[in-house]
C-alpha cells in the first residue's frame, strides 16, 4: 500500500498561491511546474485553470507520488511528470511552454543550481511568458523576518543552498524582468517575472 505524501505547507498556501495565478496566468496555455514536489499544487491547480496544460516535473523519485495525487484529480488538462532535476540536465524538457511555477524550489537547490534554473526559464520562455517563483526571499541583503534567519540557518545545515537575494536573483534572470514581489503568508512571497 502506497501512502501518497502530504505537506501541510502545500495545504495552507495553496489557496493564496492560486489567487495570484488565477490573476498572472490568464493569457498563458502551458504550463511547466519546476519541482512538483508531493503533487498536491498540481492537483489543486489545475482543474481550478481548465485553459491551462499544466505539466508537472521532478527528480524520478517523487514522480509516484505525484502521481497518486494526479490519479484522485479527473481532468484532461492535468499531465504526468516528466522527469527534470536542475542540475543533473541542463535540457529543457518540454517545447511550448509559455508559463513556469515554481514553489519552495529556490532555497533548497545550490546557487549554482538555482542559477541554471533562472537562465534556463529565461532562456526557454516565449516574449511575453511569466514565470511565478514562491518562497521566501531576502532583500538588498536582509532576511524578511527572524523566522526566515532561523530557517536559512536549518536549511544550510541540512546541505541545502539557502534563502536567495532578489537581487542576485534579477542578475541570473535576464532578460526576465521582475514584474511583481506579491507578500505572502508565512513570511514567504510570490515573485512574478515575465520574459521581455
Amino acid at each position: 500500500m502506497f501512502d501518497k505524501p502530504f505537506s501541510q505547507a502545500c495545504e495552507n498556501n495553496k489557496q493564496p498561491i492560486f489567487e495570484i495565478l488565477s490573476r498572472v496566468l490568464v493569457d498563458t496555455k502551458n504550463l511547466l511546474e519546476i519541482g512538483s514536489g508531493t503533487g498536491q499544487h498540481a492537483a489543486h491547480f489545475a482543474p481550478r485553470l481548465t485553459y491551462l496544460e499544466w505539466h508537472t516535473s521532478d527528480m524520478p523519485d517523487k514522480h509516484l507520488g505525484i502521481v497518486a495525487w494526479l490519479e484522485e484529480v479527473d481532468v484532461d488538462n492535468l499531465h504526468q511528470p516528466v522527469s527534470f532535476t536542475i542540475g543533473a540536465s541542463s535540457v529543457w524538457p518540454l517545447t511550448n511552454i509559455d508559463a513556469v511555477y515554481t514553489a519552495n524550489t529556490t532555497h533548497i537547490m545550490q546557487p549554482s543550481e538555482t542559477q541554471l534554473m533562472m537562465q534556463l526559464v529565461a532562456d526557454n520562455l516565449p516574449s511575453g511568458g511569466v514565470f511565478c517563483q514562491y518562497g521566501p526571499y531576502n532583500f538588498q541583503g536582509q532576511y524578511s523576518s527572524e523566522s526566515n534567519k532561523a530557517f536559512d540557518q536549518h536549511l544550510r545545515e541540512q546541505g541545502c543552498g539557502g534563502i536567495r537575494d532578489i537581487d542576485e536573483l534579477t542578475l541570473w534572470a535576464k532578460p526576465l524582468v521582475l514584474i511583481e514581489t506579491v507578500p505572502m503568508p508565512a513570511n514567504n512571497f510570490m515573485l512574478v517575472w515575465q520574459k521581455q
